[in-house]
C-alpha cells in the first residue's frame, strides 16, 4: 500500500539564514513551502512538526535561524 502523506519540500532550511525575511519567505514560497511563520528570537512557540511549514526566526528584518516543522 503507498502512502500519500504530504512530503515537505527538499529544500535546505539553512540556506535562509542571512536573507532578507521578505526574501525567505518569497523564496520558500516559490520553493513549495505551504506556511512560512516568522517568529521572533527566543518566541515561546508549540513544537507540533507540520509538514510543509518553514520556521523563520527574524532579528531586525533577517534571518537568523531556520528549520522545517
Amino acid at each position: 500500500m503507498e502512502s500519500f502523506a504530504p512530503q515537505p519540500p527538499d529544500d535546505d532550511p539553512d540556506s535562509y539564514v542571512g536573507l532578507a525575511a521578505q526574501e525567505a519567505e518569497r523564496r520558500a514560497r516559490e520553493r513549495g513551502w505551504s506556511s512560512v511563520r516568522h517568529l521572533a528570537p527566543d518566541a515561546i512557540i508549540t513544537m507540533e512538526y507540520v509538514t510543509g511549514r518553514l520556521n523563520l526566526t527574524v532579528e531586525n528584518g533577517q534571518v537568523v535561524r531556520c528549520w522545517a516543522g
